[in-house]
């Protein structure tokens, strides 16, 4: 079976926190990380001076299951609109490019809740493996319920 090689994702949920208490949880890589990963991912950490207040920045993680390192920058961020992007800086474990962006917003009639989505783009190396891909492809499509769970424990 071929693997398709450009994947978009989006995938969103209501959070029971209101905006601001999320924005400062999810606007640092780390903490997203660690929220979505659990122990999926090893060795999170800020690389050449990255830090949360600086944009661009820099960090790494290593997933466990494969032991591959992943290498990202914090590549953009909008305070006002709570936005965030993140990319790959190298290719990992069959992901040439990776390019994803969070967003957490108001829920209008409802001010201790917020509305968070998550969009993501992926381009396949030619010669990935199909389970490493398809492992991948499956812990992403729960990460968003991760982050809603994470607020909901609070």
């Amino acid at each position: 079976m071929a693997i398709q090689r450009k994947h978009t994702m989006y995938h969103s949920t209501i959070i029971d926190a209101d905006p601001d208490t999320v924005w400062a949880v999810v606007r640092d890589a780390l903490q997203v990380v660690s929220i979505v990963s659990g122990d999926a991912a090893k060795d999170v950490h800020w690389a050449e001076d990255g830090a949360p207040e600086r944009v661009p920045s820099l960090y790494n993680f290593t997933l466990v299951f494969s032991d591959g390192l992943v290498q990202q920058e914090v590549a953009g961020r909008n305070e006002v609109e709570r936005t965030q992007t993140y990319r790959s800086i190298e290719p990992t474990m069959g992901v040439d490019r990776y390019l994803a962006t969070i967003h957490v917003q108001p829920i209008t009639n409802d001010p201790n809740r917020s509305f968070f989505d998550w969009t993501r783009e992926l381009t396949i190396a030619d010669d990935a493996e199909a389970e490493v891909v398809e492992t991948i492809i499956a812990m992403m499509a729960g990460q968003t319920d991760s982050v809603r769970d994470f607020f909901a424990q609070q």
